[in-house]
Protein backbone atom coordinates (compact mmCIF):
# COMPACT_ATOMS: atom_id res chain seq x y z
CA UNK A 1 0.00 0.00 0.00
CA UNK A 2 1.86 3.26 -0.68
CA UNK A 3 0.81 6.31 1.44
CA UNK A 4 0.64 9.88 -0.20
CA UNK A 5 2.06 12.40 1.54
CA UNK A 6 -0.65 14.70 0.50
CA UNK A 7 -3.43 13.04 2.69
CA UNK A 8 -3.62 14.05 6.20
CA UNK A 9 -1.37 12.57 9.08
CA UNK A 10 -4.42 10.46 10.53
CA UNK A 11 -4.82 8.44 7.09
CA UNK A 12 -1.09 7.80 6.45
CA UNK A 13 -0.39 6.54 10.02
CA UNK A 14 -3.59 3.99 9.17
CA UNK A 15 -2.52 3.00 6.12
CA UNK A 16 0.90 2.47 7.40
CA UNK A 17 -0.17 1.04 10.64
CA UNK A 18 -2.97 -1.46 8.26
CA UNK A 19 0.07 -2.25 6.51
CA UNK A 20 2.21 -2.60 9.35
CA UNK A 21 0.68 -4.20 12.18
CA UNK A 22 3.96 -5.92 13.62
CA UNK A 23 5.02 -2.08 14.52
CA UNK A 24 1.78 -1.89 16.96
CA UNK A 25 2.58 -5.19 18.28
CA UNK A 26 6.03 -4.67 19.06
CA UNK A 27 5.67 -1.03 20.45
CA UNK A 28 2.43 -2.63 23.07
CA UNK A 29 5.87 -5.27 23.81
CA UNK A 30 8.08 -3.16 24.85
CA UNK A 31 5.31 -0.76 26.61
CA UNK A 32 4.67 -3.76 28.63
CA UNK A 33 7.99 -5.03 29.20
CA UNK A 34 8.98 -1.44 30.86
CA UNK A 35 5.90 -0.97 32.74
CA UNK A 36 6.49 -4.77 33.89
CA UNK A 37 9.89 -3.72 35.65
CA UNK A 38 8.48 -0.31 37.09
CA UNK A 39 8.61 2.15 34.70
CA UNK A 40 5.64 4.67 35.47
CA UNK A 41 5.87 7.10 32.70
CA UNK A 42 8.32 6.65 28.85
CA UNK A 43 8.81 8.57 26.02
CA UNK A 44 7.32 6.70 22.57
CA UNK A 45 10.86 8.31 20.94
CA UNK A 46 12.65 6.04 23.10
CA UNK A 47 10.44 3.02 22.10
CA UNK A 48 10.52 3.98 18.62
CA UNK A 49 14.35 3.93 18.85
CA UNK A 50 14.53 0.93 20.31
CA UNK A 51 12.29 -0.74 17.16
CA UNK A 52 14.82 0.80 14.74
CA UNK A 53 17.76 -1.00 16.89
CA UNK A 54 16.04 -3.94 16.94
CA UNK A 55 15.70 -4.50 13.23
CA UNK A 56 18.88 -2.98 12.63
CA UNK A 57 20.74 -5.46 14.44
CA UNK A 58 18.72 -8.13 15.77
CA UNK A 59 16.66 -9.38 13.12
CA UNK A 60 17.07 -10.24 9.41
CA UNK A 61 15.17 -8.98 6.89
CA UNK A 62 13.73 -5.44 6.14
CA UNK A 63 14.60 -3.09 8.47
CA UNK A 64 11.37 -1.34 9.63
CA UNK A 65 10.49 1.85 8.12
CA UNK A 66 9.52 4.44 10.88
CA UNK A 67 8.64 7.82 10.32
CA UNK A 68 8.33 9.71 13.52
CA UNK A 69 5.17 11.76 12.65
CA UNK A 70 3.55 8.61 13.82
CA UNK A 71 5.16 8.17 17.45
CA UNK A 72 2.39 10.38 19.49
CA UNK A 73 -0.19 8.61 17.68
CA UNK A 74 0.91 5.04 18.52
CA UNK A 75 1.26 6.27 21.86
CA UNK A 76 -2.12 7.46 21.59
CA UNK A 77 -3.36 4.73 20.25
CA UNK A 78 -1.46 2.03 22.91
CA UNK A 79 -3.26 3.95 25.77
CA UNK A 80 -6.80 3.47 24.27
CA UNK A 81 -6.59 0.21 23.06
CA UNK A 82 -4.50 -1.15 26.33
CA UNK A 83 -5.85 -0.71 29.65
CA UNK A 84 -2.68 -1.06 31.41
CA UNK A 85 -0.98 1.43 29.67
CA UNK A 86 -3.59 4.21 30.25
CA UNK A 87 -1.14 7.14 30.91
CA UNK A 88 1.76 5.76 30.47
CA UNK A 89 2.59 7.91 28.30
CA UNK A 90 3.42 11.64 28.12
CA UNK A 91 1.28 13.33 25.04
CA UNK A 92 0.99 17.01 24.20
CA UNK A 93 -2.32 18.05 22.74
CA UNK A 94 -2.62 17.96 18.66
CA UNK A 95 -2.57 21.40 16.51
CA UNK A 96 -5.21 22.02 14.54
CA UNK A 97 -3.44 21.51 11.26
CA UNK A 98 -2.59 18.34 12.50
CA UNK A 99 -5.96 16.88 13.43
CA UNK A 100 -7.44 18.61 10.26
CA UNK A 101 -4.56 17.50 7.79
CA UNK A 102 -4.52 21.13 5.90
CA UNK A 103 -4.35 24.49 6.84
CA UNK A 104 -7.89 25.61 5.87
Amino acid sequence: MRVQQNQSLDIRFLQFHLANPHVYQKLKELSLFAKKRGVKRIGIALLFERLRWFSMFETSGDMFKLNNDYRALYARMLMKNEPELGGFFELRERSFYAKTGSEN
